[in-house]
């Protein structure tokens, strides 16, 4: 080991935490509380570590690294981690989240199965996540991208219903497939560039570029490439569009612990690996900033336009997270589009980053305390449950208004910075249309929110007796998880309150990675300017909530109250609809008949220059069946069967004839044998042809 063996302790304790947590879970007598204390204490311990860490480095690290570390000779190109700005906030956020939701989980989970399970995946994810956010080199992010991608999955996988099931194989299958063309893209940088280190990423490209002179087209493609193959792996798991399916899936269906670090912590570690992407390969390239904008501005509308239409609690969390990884990839998009003049796109795309990690911390714990009382998330039947509970009231209001973006809250300030990067930028209709976007997405989070707010805390439920129940219910949290729903708001509160003492420092000390080295110009929040734009998504989401969900998406019943549906429609579901019938019925069918003229082509050769180059025929010296051991046996046999007969003086006229029965037994067993030649040979020739078209574009290109 090279290097500071602090970075290393922050990876690989969680997983030896996990391990230690599993085996105490396992006794008999109190094993559950001494697994429950036992990972409190972990993820507890992490925290205060990367509290001293930032209290030591907070000064210093938007200078550059303060600490590397470095394990060679592991998985063969050994690991390197690293502790910048970044890497500072963003450990510290999810170490933060993880105690959180851990101290949730005790009452979350107390009369659930599995929960050893759940425990040993909690703090296993941890480590692998703390190893993406700290890795110095993306082979080091691959590496334990893909481990978090695994051991996530267990979360969705946690209740075992039909629909978690279904959701965690999506979100596995997403997550295998992105990691996947990921490989491909690393594959096609290191070979290009001789190195994967993010802090030589920047120099490799240029000189790359540079030594290529009249070739230098060709070579820009091919990084291309290579970024759109990491667009694809790191847009997967951050839940951008076209790859967001498994969100609005798994969300609903996990433990909202584990959605809360889903949604909050492990889509980051997606933006992460594009930021990383953005700001070395593609710094202030014009065409990169094009394409990840684009994709930002479908995922921030189409996730609030499925947010507006659910009438899940938890569905809309989630859609709502997409919608906001779109605002944040519109952040990235600006980056290169505004080139070195890009403070505003740099310091806005990191606070919403760390704004929506915070806001959905408490917006999921707060869900998920409605869930463990209720067990129920339709809106319907959870109306009216937050009415007599202001603790809970407040908390979940908190996080509202912080991801509406009304002024005094982070979401605010983070949402002000990107709306002001694309004001800065002067790029004619397309550009003015992006804005619009932009603000009509805020104004359907304003919606959306407002939907959720009222339905839980504002309305009545239809039944009177259900409602008096809701009110009744006191002890709808034990002192720990009102712990961790308070201290995770008022953290949120804080953060966006004086946010010249909090978000703006954050900012300076983590825009080190999005290479930008001077501050910028201060940033007036409050001028009426900046207040206008939150004036015009304020104004948007209240028509929309009132003309819309008030209005069309809310159907009036003969009794009672007019109840919330559902109205999108069923079948523009891009799973059901593109993904499944393409990967489990399309491209197998197409395979399936591309192997099977590969499988009777060499017999389909001999049949056709038999009867045409040859013109031959069975000559009168073949055997009709079997071959020379079967017709000798059988002669044998027979010969034995007549001298049987002879002896005992018996007639059997209906005497057997081994020669055609051994001629039998023999083709059959030829017949099988060729099916499992066959199978092997064609899966051995699919992986070749696949081992030698990798190869080919790897020396070609």
């Amino acid at each position: 080991m090279k290097g500071n063996i602090v970075l290393a302790l922050l990876v690989f304790y969680p997983f030896l935490g996990g391990i230690l947590s599993w085996a105490a879970g396992r006794r008999k007598e109190r094993g559950d509380d001494c697994r429950d204390y036992l990972a409190d204490g972990i993820v507890i311990s992490e925290f205060i570590l990367m509290g001293i860490l930032f209290f030591l480095f907070g000064k210093t690290a938007g200078a550059g690294p303060v600490m590397e570390c470095s394990l060679p000779g592991i998985c063969g190109l050994g690991l390197s981690f690293t502790m910048d700005g970044f890497r500072l906030i963003y450990g510290t956020v999810a170490c933060f989240m993880w105690m959180m939701t851990t101290i949730l989980s005790r009452q979350y989970f107390q009369h659930h199965e599995n929960r050893n399970r759940f425990y040993l995946f909690l703090l296993l994810t941890l480590g692998a996540t703390m190893g993406v956010f700290l890795s110095g080199d993306l082979y080091t992010t691959f590496i334990f991208f893909e481990i978090m991608s695994f051991t996530s999955y267990v979360w969705v996988a946690q209740e075992e219903t039909e629909e978690a099931l279904r959701a965690a194989g999506t979100y596995l299958a997403v997550a295998v497939i992105g990691g996947l063309v990921m490989l491909m893209g690393l594959f096609t940088l290191y070979h290009e560039l001789g190195t994967l280190r993010m802090d030589e990423l920047l120099s490799a490209a240029q000189a790359y570029l540079t030594a290529g002179g009249a070739d230098s087209g060709h070579r820009q493609g091919i990084l291309y490439a290579a970024g759109v193959c990491l667009l694809v792996g790191f847009g997967a798991k951050a839940g951008a569009f076209p790859l967001h399916i498994w969100l609005p899936k798994a969300h609903p269906v996990a433990p909202a612990p584990a959605s809360a670090l889903l949604s909050g912590i492990l889509t980051k570690t997606g933006i992460f690996g594009i930021l990383v992407t953005t700001s070395t390969i593609f710094l202030h390239e014009t065409s990169w900033g094009i394409l990840v904008l684009t994709i930002g501005v479908i995922t921030m509308v189409g996730g609030a336009l499925l947010a507006v239409f659910s009438v899940d609690l938890k569905r809309t969390l989630a859609c709502s997270s997409m919608s906001q990884i779109g605002f944040i990839l519109v952040g990235a998009g600006m980056q290169c589009l505004l080139g070195a003049e890009n403070a505003l796109a740099v310091h806005g795309t990191l606070l919403h980053m760390v704004n929506h990690s915070l806001i959905k911390l408490v917006l999921f714990m707060a869900a998920g305390v409605i869930f463990m009382n209720t067990h129920v998330l339709n809106l319907n039947e959870i109306r009216g449950y937050g009415r007599k509970k202001p603790l809970l009231k407040a908390i979940f209001l908190t996080g509202a208004l912080a991801i509406a973006g009304i002024p005094g809250f982070g979401g605010y300030v983070s949402k002000t910075l990107l709306h002001e990067s694309i004001l800065e930028y002067s790029g004619g209709f397309l550009i003015r249309l992006v804005e619009w976007l932009f603000l009509i997405s805020g104004g359907l989070t304003v919606a959306y929110m407002t939907k959720l707010y009222v339905a839980i805390f504002v309305e009545k439920n239809d039944s009177a007796e259900v409602q008096r129940k809701f009110d009744r219910q006191k002890d709808y949290m034990n002192r720990e998880s009102a712990f961790a729903l308070t201290g995770s708001a008022l953290v949120l509160f804080i953060w966006g309150l004086i946010p010249g003492l909090t978000m703006d420092k954050a900012a300076g000390l983590g825009q080190g990675l999005m290479g930008l080295t001077e501050f910028g110009e201060p940033v007036s929040y409050f001028s009426l300017k900046n207040l206008s734009g939150a004036v015009i998504s304020l104004v948007i989401g209240a028509a929309v909530y009132l003309l819309v969900i008030r209005g069309l998406l809310m159907e009036k019943q003969r009794k009672g109250a007019p109840v919330y549906v559902n109205s999108w429609p069923a079948w523009m579901d891009l799973e059901n609809l593109i993904y499944r019938p393409l990967l489990l019925k399309i491209l197998p069918g197409i395979a399936g008949v591309f192997s099977r003229i590969l499988d009777s082509f060499a017999d389909l050769a001999v049949v056709v220059l038999r009867k045409t180059l040859y013109r031959d025929s069975p000559l009168p010296h073949e055997r009709m069946e079997g071959n020379w051991f079967t017709e000798t046996a059988g002669r044998v046999m027979n010969f034995i069967q007549a001298v049987g007969n002879r002896t005992w003086n018996r007639r059997h006229p209906g005497n057997r004839d081994y020669v055609h029965i051994l001629a039998v037994r023999n083709e059959e067993l030829r017949e099988n044998n060729t099916i499992i030649g066959r199978s092997l040979s064609f899966g051995l020739l699919l992986f070749c042809i696949g081992m030698c078209l990798t190869l080919i574009y790897i020396i070609v290109l």
